[in-house]
């Protein structure tokens, strides 16, 4: 048995043995076998559905230094805002005008944001919308704050855990943060209930193939509902501004290879992605992803919300984001679809 059938039929590998395989990224053979089989898995769960999630970036203040992040707190040329509550309840509005049913409120981890007025957030976005799903990616919290926030009606987290190595962690985040706590919170949130997300940078700076390799042990550990991972994509005000991206095609079969770990998970195929290729997003959606987040966020804001640089579709409104994106998937032979899209267990 070679090593795709073995990954095919086991759902999972050793160590040593998905380094191994993501050496064969290259190899047009390889890929093209994992992405027919991530391709039939993802149809025989969710058919040819998109979900979107209307994603709203709520603040740019962030109290983290990370090094790759372009908000990260001391970039001082980055330019600052929060939405008020106002701003983000339309942001919510003509979403629901548009048809999403998914909220997804994304931030910095900014303190201004206290455990009240998130709380207060959620319950309203809830109380006016309580067929829609909600889901926060605010960072790391105490087991406390993600307990309020799941009993104010928040249903999902995404809370990416960047790198499981801790070597590459301590390379690309602050002393002030550790690995050990960032895991602990998608524990944390597993334990609650919430549909959780976890997930990786592919080429962030140092990273080797067996840094990846401890990604997919780790999210096959895990076990969340989401994961989300995209290429590295350098900013220009932090110190790897001069660093290559991440490689589209290394995403692409990682995306396949996640697709057939997971079976029944919620994969989006990320805007880094459409940033580094025109029609990346399509070829994540081949390879088995099926989630996309086109943004809701106000326009005058979008170019401010910058982690990376040469972000796609912060000039766009809404509504032109969604049909664009409801064209593209249709022509890539998807179709996008008007509901919560929550994560379809395996049935016992």
């Amino acid at each position: 048995m070679d090593i795709i059938d073995k990954l095919i039929q086991t759902h999972t590998l050793t160590g040593q043995e998905f380094t191994e395989l993501i050496g064969m990224y290259e190899d047009q053979e390889a890929a093209e076998r994992l992405s027919a089989e991530a391709l039939r898995i993802r149809k025989e769960i969710y058919g040819n559905k998109v979900f979107v999630r209307g994603l709203i970036e709520f603040t740019n203040y962030c109290k983290n230094d990370c090094l790759y992040c372009g908000i990260r707190r001391s970039n001082q040329n980055s330019s600052r805002y929060r939405l008020t509550k106002e701003e983000i309840l339309e942001c919510c509005d003509h979403g629901f005008e548009l048809g999403y049913r998914t909220f997804v409120l994304q931030g910095g981890e900014d303190p201004w944001y206290t455990d009240d007025r998130m709380t207060d957030l959620v319950s309203t976005i809830k109380q006016r919308y309580p067929d829609c799903a909600l889901t926060l990616s605010i960072g790391e919290k105490s087991f406390e704050s993600y307990q309020r926030f799941k009993e104010a009606g928040a249903d999902r987290y995404l809370l990416r855990h960047e790198t499981a190595s801790e070597t590459l962690y301590r390379k690309l985040h602050p002393e002030s943060m550790s690995l050990k706590n960032r895991i602990r919170c998608l524990y944390d949130l597993k334990e609650l209930g919430y549909q959780t997300g976890a997930g990786f940078m592919v080429g962030a700076p140092f990273q080797t193939r067996e840094d990846i390799a401890q990604d997919l042990l780790f999210l096959k550990e895990l076990e969340p509902q989401m994961v989300g991972i995209g290429p590295f994509i350098p900013h220009h005000d932090t110190v790897f501004a001069d660093r290559p991206a991440g490689s589209v095609k290394l995403t692409i079969f990682l995306l396949s290879v996640i697709r057939i770990m997971l079976p029944h998970v919620l994969l989006p195929a990320t805007t880094a992605l459409g940033t580094l290729d025109p029609i990346g997003r399509e070829k994540g959606m081949k390879a088995g992803a099926n989630v996309v987040m086109p943004n809701l966020s106000p326009v005058k804001n979008r170019k401010q919300y910058e982690l990376y640089d040469n972000k796609i579709c912060t000039g766009e409104e809404a509504a032109e984001c969604r049909d664009c994106l409801s064209r593209r998937m249709e022509t890539a032979g998807f179709q996008v679809v008007s509901d919560r899209g929550d994560f379809q267990a395996e049935t016992p």
